[in-house]
């Protein structure tokens, strides 16, 4: 009978029934996960791309990442050209006074839409493989981009974003989990680092691609845009299937042997290497660990089939939000409600409205959108360079107080000077600056942190619901955003800029009273802040594991001498 899980301890295969012979040096990195992380390599430029199949695979696993940048670009400036609103005049504001609403309801469809994809990837990737979740998310995105670039009618465009959203969702949830599975330690945070990276450099591309097409007189001015970012989504499904499954995934299923496999395709090592062998060993000794976890809490949901594993999800979600877990999933939550509720994508989406507000003619209102765009992508790509050095909280702290002054100025100046700003053009250029300088602040500390912390605050049974929760979070939230934005430009216009400062505000009070610190943390110093044993319990499980599957093969008392210090130092967390 086919295996469907990893081994109860009891039953724990020996590595002669795999014909592994164990290389003498393996026990050494299996009880240093920092020796072996040094060992296979650095962590500069040239050790990410070492590996080209391991670059190829994270680089479209970061596809979702990318096409929702596509999407922020595109429809910054779709939503003003006249092409677009001739061809919808339900975003028409001198056609209909429900217009603001339209215009937020059509961007905010698509987050939506992410919000559900995001809520089913982890389900799906469990039953059907990583590798294939993302390519049912590249499916749903190319039907939905279809839809939208083939629109003539709102309807017709708002279902075409919905069903776009729900690829985003899937694609943009399971990236880091294929990511992380698939990588060598030493460059993980490097390659996790490309899923933010990949969305803001989608949004200056896209961006400036259709600042391009809207010269266009016809309505291929907006309907091309939509069909280009089809293109790497078809490049994505076909280059699939050359892509390895994840080692991690196949050890979950009882499938030891095409794990290691899989290893020895992305490592480009023997399956003789000690540090193949040891990388194996401890994702082996992970899923029989994390299965226990499982046992332990659902014992009655363990029988197999699709009911049962529905039911057994649904059970691990509850499980995020029961007593001595809520407090570490409450970190990632929060950390998304005031990313996004400091407007972020309200500037990205709405920034030539935003620039109006300020005076800014049409041509500079497209203009100034750009330069917001390259700030936030150049300062969100620098700071993978410097979090592991200075921390989480202080990039946090600095953005909060920075966002917060930028947009009370911002609502200052327009309640003062939006009658006469051709009288006023030094008030209107320094709120211009402001926005360009919140830009800048934000993508330092809340763009990358939010994605950064959730995977360091939860034990490792926990981290992968930690993570998608997180990831849920941000999206309803977007969706809140992109939804509320438009009609409060219309209604309260300045008071639009106070609602997000106050909330950039809250966020620097939240920052500095119930956010941790993880920038070298034990688990240990972790475990401590949250007031439980959970994640030196779950290492110590992993340990006796870890003695049961190599006291088979260990010679000269290896395993009996095992460094358990070591298996308690810090791991390095490396960027995000």
């Amino acid at each position: 009978m086919v295996k469907t899980h990893a081994p109860d301890r009891e039953h724990i295969p020996v590595l002669s029934s795999f014909g592994i012979e164990l290389h003498p040096d393996t026990i050494t990195y299996v009880e240093d996960s920092q020796a072996l992380a040094d060992a296979i390599g650095g962590k500069g430029l040239k050790d990410v791309f070492a590996s080209p199949i391991v670059f190829a695979a994270a680089f479209s696993a970061c596809m979702g990442g990318l096409l929702f940048g596509f999407d922020q670009g595109i429809l910054s400036i779709v939503l003003t050209i006249p092409q677009f609103l001739g061809a919808f005049p339900e975003t028409d504001s001198t056609v209909t006074s429900a217009a603001g609403l339209n215009k937020g309801v059509m961007t905010a469809l698509l987050e939506l839409g992410a919000f559900l994809g995001a809520m089913q990837a982890g389900f799906i990737a469990d039953r059907i493989s990583r590798k294939r979740t993302i390519m049912v998310g590249a499916i749903w995105f190319i039907v939905g981009s279809i839809l939208q670039a083939s629109s003539f009618s709102f309807a017709q465009l708002v279902v075409g974003r919905f069903i776009g959203g729900v690829g985003v969702g899937v694609l943009s949830s399971t990236a880091p989990m294929y990511i992380s599975e698939i990588a060598p330690p030493n460059v993980r945070g490097a390659f996790l680092a490309l899923e933010e990276c990949s969305i803001v450099i989608g949004i200056v591309v896209m961006f400036y691609i259709t600042y391009g097409t809207r010269h266009i007189v016809d309505s291929w001015s907006f309907r091309l845009p939509f069909t280009i970012q089809v293109a790497p989504c078809i490049v994505l499904v076909i280059g699939l299937w050359l892509l390895p499954y994840s080692p991690r995934r196949l050890v979950t299923v009882g499938r030891d042997q095409e794990a290691l496999h899989a290893l020895v395709r992305l490592r480009r090592l023997p399956a003789t290497s000690p540090l193949v062998q040891a990388e194996w060993i401890t994702i082996r000794a992970e899923a029989v660990q994390q299965r226990e976890v499982g046992v332990s809490a659902h014992p009655t949901l363990q029988s197999g089939g699709f009911a049962n594993d529905f039911k057994l999800e649904m059970a691990s979600w509850a499980d995020m939000f029961k007593p001595g877990v809520l407090n570490r999933t409450m970190i990632g939550i929060m950390l998304m409600v005031f990313q996004q509720l400091q407007g972020i994508n309200a500037l990205i989406y709405y920034s030539p409205t935003l620039f109006q507000q300020l005076g800014l003619d049409y041509e500079m209102q497209l203009t100034m959108s750009g330069v917001l765009n390259v700030a936030q992508m150049v300062a969100a790509c620098s700071a993978f360079f410097f979090l592991d050095r200075i921390g989480r909280k202080p990039p946090l702290l600095v953005g909060s107080a920075v966002n917060a002054a930028c947009h009370f100025t911002v609502a200052g100046l327009i309640g003062k000077y939006s009658g006469d700003w051709a009288n006023h053009q030094g008030p209107a250029w320094a709120g211009v600056a402001m926005l360009i300088l919140f830009m800048f602040s934000f993508g330092l500390g809340w763009a990358p942190v939010p994605w950064a912390m959730p995977a360091e605050v939860h034990s490792s049974s926990r981290r992968a619901k930690g993570v998608a929760i997180t990831t849920c979070a941000n999206w309803f939230f977007n969706f809140i955003v992109g939804l509320i934005t438009p009609p409060m430009l219309e209604s309260i216009r300045y008071g639009t800029f106070i609602f997000f400062g106050a909330f950039a505000f809250l966020s620097l009070i939240w920052t500095i009273w119930l956010c941790p610190e993880t920038k070298g943390l034990t688990l240990e110093d972790m475990d401590r802040i949250f007031h439980n044993h959970t994640a030196q319990e779950e290492l110590r499980q992993k340990h006796e594991i870890l003695r049961l599957m190599l006291g088979h093969e260990a010679v000269s008392g290896s395993v009996e001498n095992f460094d358990e210090k070591k298996m308690f130092e810090p791991a390095h967390v490396e960027g995000v």
